[in-house]
Order: structure tokens, then sequence, then C-alpha cells
């Protein structure tokens, strides 16, 4: 007998409590790990940081930002386009 309840957790499959909870400690350390960096590449030298000035910084930060989100458009277009599915997820 299929008893589907065992399966799930508050009426979604089980897998996706996991699927959420990576999603959420990815994105906490993506945008924590930004509002670091920002701090310390526009620190002083003398205090631990690179030195560059704020205008810099945030032009650097923005740019790897981009680039982070334009990635997946990116890596979506050549998956789909050169490698294949099955390319992609075994290569």
């Amino acid at each position: 007998m299929n008893n589907s309840k065992d399966r799930t957790f508050m009426g979604h499959p089980r897998g996706l409590l996991t699927l959420s909870m990576t999603e959420f400690w990815e994105r906490f350390s993506y945008y924590g790990m930004r509002a670091i960096l920002i701090y310390y590449m526009y620190y002083a030298v003398e205090k631990g940081g690179l030195g560059f000035d704020q205008p810099t910084a945030l032009s650097i930060m923005s740019i790897y930002g981009s680039l982070v989100y334009l990635s997946a458009t990116i890596g979506g277009f050549i998956s789909d386009r050169l490698l294949g599915s099955r390319r992609t997820v075994f290569w």
C-alpha cells in the first residue's frame, strides 16, 4: 500500500525541506560574505583591509554581484545549447 503521508512534511515532499534549508543557508552566507567583503576592501591597510576608496570598493562589489547572477544565465545557455542536460550533470 502506498502511504504518501510518511513521505511528506506538512503536505510537501520531505526533500523540499532539505532543499529549502540548503538554499536559505546558501543565500545567508552569500549576503553575509558580501557585507563583510565590502568593509574589508575599503578599510585601511593598517586596520587589515585593502585600502580601496569607497567608490572603488562599491564598483568592484557591483561588478561581482552582476557576474554572480549573470553566470547562471551563461551557464544555462551553455548547458542548453552546447552540452545538453546529460553532459551538464555528469561531466
